[in-house]
């Protein structure tokens, strides 16, 4: 698909979060200590929507299952550890992934992400 041009570059203020398709994928763009990140909008575990989650030491946290994953990487820093008693069963549901980034860019006010054909 190469490099698309999702949003105004102002629309997307400090602490904003905006989920836009791009093909059959929903991207969350997040504007974080003004640093934009774009990545997958569902969990890799059970495919639920991140846009909500918190921002915690540079990860995003599922709000339904608490699994974190690096902002910049998409790497795993917590496998769903909730909830408490049931979260090791939850995390037998599906193997450890990464989540999707996709580079990012700001071009003459508007920002572009990268996204590879789905």
């Amino acid at each position: 698909m190469g490099w698309t041009k999702v949003l105004a570059a102002d629309a997307l203020a400090p602490g904003a979060r905006e989920v836009v398709n791009v093909g059959k994928r929903k991207i969350l763009l997040l504007n974080h200590e003004n640093q934009l990140y774009a990545v997958e909008n569902t969990c890799p575990h059970l495919k639920l929507p991140l846009k909500n989650g918190k921002i915690e030491d540079g990860a995003i946290v599922c709000p339904f299952h608490r699994s974190a994953f690096d902002l910049s990487t998409g790497q795993v820093n917590n496998w769903c550890p909730w909830p408490p008693g049931v979260g090791k069963v939850l995390s037998l549901v599906s193997q450890q992934k990464t989540l999707p980034v996709f580079p990012i860019r700001v071009e003459e006010g508007s920002i572009l992400i990268d996204v590879p054909e789905s």
